[in-house]
């Protein structure tokens, strides 16, 4: 199983669904973290992740704390595909897109009020760029 490449594609099967604040479950709709969540359990990982946060959030810690227990590790460097990048987009929100193929990348965007595949990263200050670990479990289980 390769993780990155796996959690890529599922991101982009979300592609077009509708943008909801919060929302976690592609027939209801998805924000940023949602598709972060929804792509995660189509790849059979743990995708209950908080629903609990402000549209205007500017604070990264609790997702940087919580990043390990998602199952990511920091890296530097270019992105590939199924790394995930938390942008800072102005001064008070805070961004979670997806690396996919082709150098695209795929995020809920709520003025367009649906998930996208852009063919370059929105703009915005990288806070921090993960990458899926692979799940020692599920290799130990082949």
């Amino acid at each position: 199983m390769m993780p990155g490449p796996d959690l890529a594609r599922a991101a982009e099967d979300l592609v077009g669904t509708r943008f909801r604040l919060h929302g976690r479950h592609p027939e209801h709709g998805l924000d940023c973290l949602g598709v972060l969540a929804a792509a995660l359990r189509a790849i059979g990982r743990s995708g209950d992740l908080p629903t609990d946060y402000a549209w205007r959030n500017a604070n990264p810690d609790r997702a940087v704390h919580m990043a390990g227990r998602w199952g990511f590790v920091a890296v530097e460097g270019a992105a590939m595909p199924g790394d995930v990048i938390l942008l800072r987009m102005g001064a008070a929100a805070l961004h979670f897109v997806i690396a996919v193929s082709g150098g695209a990348f795929v995020h809920a965007h709520a003025g367009q009020r649906r998930v996208l595949r852009t063919p370059v990263m929105p703009e915005g200050e990288i806070v921090q760029h993960w990458r899926l670990a692979p799940d020692i479990h599920a290799a130990s289980n082949v």
